[in-house]
């Protein structure tokens, strides 16, 4: 059964703590970035090894699978789009339907070993991209479709929520 896609605007996480993960942006620096990065990818590879991890718990939530398969897509997708806005100025971001990509790629029938490595290899490339990022450059400006701005610090903290709030989603 397909999920309901979630149209929110979750950009508000940068402004105010979230009440259902509590992940807070205020206290995201660009020294934290790269090590909040690799501090959860145990979390997720143990994920990946419980027996139900194919399992939806109902019909209108994702199984760990399908979670983990997105934050691989997620650590690959906002790599993409640091790069870019390190490379351009005033990047534009094109819309991305993680829904009809979950569709796509399979989210629900992939193998969980297989996304493990692939998970945990974007995430350490991601970690050192934003460990590469030189102190006057976390000031950048990039814009997603919808026309919402960002700077390389608010990328990085709409991208930590993203990360932490799905580990929430799945109890790890």
């Amino acid at each position: 059964m397909p999920i309901i896609p979630d149209e929110k605007d979750w950009t508000w996480v940068l402004t105010r703590v979230c009440p259902e993960c509590g992940f807070d942006a205020s206290t995201v620096t660009p020294a934290t970035v790269p090590g909040s990065v690799t501090n959860m990818l145990p979390r997720w590879r143990a994920a990946l090894r419980r027996p139900d991890v194919a399992e939806r718990p109902d019909d209108a939530t994702w199984s760990v699978l399908e979670y983990a398969s997105h934050v691989r897509d997620v650590f690959s997708l906002f790599d993409h789009r640091l790069n870019m806005m390190l490379s351009e100025d005033n990047a534009r971001f094109e819309n991305w339907d993680q829904d009809k990509t979950a569709v796509e790629q399979d989210y629900a029938n992939a193998d969980p070993a297989v996304v493990s490595v692939e998970l945990t290899s974007e995430g350490e490339q991601i970690a050192g991209s934003f460990a590469a990022v030189h102190e006057d450059e976390w000031g950048r400006k990039g814009f997603r479709s919808n026309g919402s701005e960002f700077t390389v610090m608010t990328l990085a903290q709409y991208f930590l929520h993203d990360v932490v709030h799905h580990l929430h989603d799945i109890d790890a």
